[in-house]
């Protein structure tokens, strides 16, 4: 066994040092599909995250949803009432109003904005965000802020800066300014760059209609919850529905499934991978075929000198892997050297366990996309193969 895949190799890595020019054009081939798939994979997972990143952080396991909603957020409007009688429920631990709107923020240079999810939360309740750098809200009506790294990143604003917020109430535009006291990790919403503030702020301060300029009764539009026990999510989910009136309520997957466009978007995403991983099967499938029936005689000369299937066909999928692994590892680090030139308004994210799937999924395309020629290259005759056979 030891001498088969001696001789196997090395008949392997001549051949490829022989034609090296042709096996590296295979190679730079499955390194454009490693760079297609890798970017595929990081673009599903920057997209995704950009949706689901503040409720995939919640500090929280359950959402509470106005019935009939559809598990929608912004289809769904609560009330104070609401939240007193969630909070009386067995084994709820904390509650806090979560309202979510979309405003313009100001950006220093005065020549342009930045569209952010501005996000009303209850400071020192669920739903506010642990922040990395300055402090946490301190009241419901303070006119302070804070903001997640995307958007610090993109405003060019830092800790004790003022922003400057316009939004349209009624038939004017407004604008509110907010000191930002803290600076939290990624908390993107519905991909747009997050702007937290205490809840009864945001309510002052959030896009109005001409009906809701005048009204001074607060909604928000989810009540966000965390467990005792969050090995009882199903039956405080149970204990909501029975005793809070005209509610449904959500686990935090199950949010992330509703979010609008989110099982389309990954689903078309994956897709496209695995259309990208099907071609490239063919691609190298395609090309060893050639490559064995272009050393027809040569294979032929081998078996009547007394080389056996098994060294052919050891060599055959050694040869593939070498071409396959230098393809995929120049894909690789074409990807890693883009990356590097990405802006951060760019949804590309590289996650490591996603990338790493990828990456073996590449890995095993080789042998896959070679099983028929090795199939053909071991079903050779030495006599027909040398025409030499009646």
């Amino acid at each position: 066994m030891r001498t088969i895949f001696s001789v196997s190799n090395y008949l392997a890595i001549k051949e490829v040092w022989r034609n090296r020019g042709r096996f590296l054009l295979v190679s730079m081939v499955i390194a454009l599909i490693t760079l297609l798939v890798l970017f595929i994979a990081a673009l599903g997972e920057g997209l995704g995250n950009g949706n689901r990143e503040y409720i995939s952080k919640l500090n929280g396991e359950l959402i509470v949803y106005q019935a009939k909603s559809d598990f929608l957020i912004a289809a769904s409007r609560l009330d104070n009432n609401r939240l007193a009688a969630v909070r009386r429920v067995d084994g709820v631990a904390d509650a806090g109003l979560f309202g979510t709107a979309s405003a313009n923020l100001i950006l220093p240079t005065d020549s342009e904005t930045l569209k952010v999810a501005l996000l009303g939360i209850e400071p020192g309740h669920v739903g506010e965000p642990k922040v990395v750098q300055g402090q946490q809200l301190s009241t419901d009506l303070a006119e302070e802020v804070i903001i997640d790294r995307n958007t610090a990143i993109r405003s060019n604003l830092a800790l004790g800066d003022e922003l400057v917020i316009r939004v349209t109430q009624g038939i004017k535009d407004e604008f509110f300014k907010l000191r930002i006291i803290g600076i939290t990790d990624g908390q993107q919403y519905s991909l747009q760059p997050s702007v937290f503030v205490p809840f009864y702020t945001w309510d002052r301060i959030r896009p109005k209609s001409e009906a809701e300029v005048n009204s001074s009764n607060p909604v928000a539009n989810v009540i966000l919850v965390k467990l005792s026990d969050p090995a009882q999510v199903e039956s405080v989910k149970l204990g909501i529905t029975n005793q809070v009136n005209n509610v449904e309520v959500a686990s935090l997957k199950q949010a992330i499934q509703a979010l609008p466009g989110y099982s389309a978007q990954q689903s078309t995403l994956n897709t496209q991978g695995g259309f990208t991983l099907f071609i490239g099967i063919l691609v190298i499938g395609g090309f060893f075929q050639i490559q064995i029936l272009q050393k027809v005689a040569q294979i032929g000369v081998l078996k009547a000198i007394g080389a056996g299937n098994p060294t052919v066909a050891v060599a055959s999928i050694f040869q593939i892997i070498v071409v396959t692994v230098i393809g995929v590892a120049i894909g690789g680090l074409l990807t890693f050297l883009f990356s590097l030139t990405f802006p951060p308004t760019v949804p590309i994210v590289f996650n490591g366990t996603t990338s790493a799937i990828a990456l073996i999924a590449l890995l095993l395309i080789g042998p896959l996309g070679g099983l028929i020629s090795i199939r053909y290259a071991v079903r050779i005759e030495p006599l027909k193969a040398l025409g030499l056979s009646s």
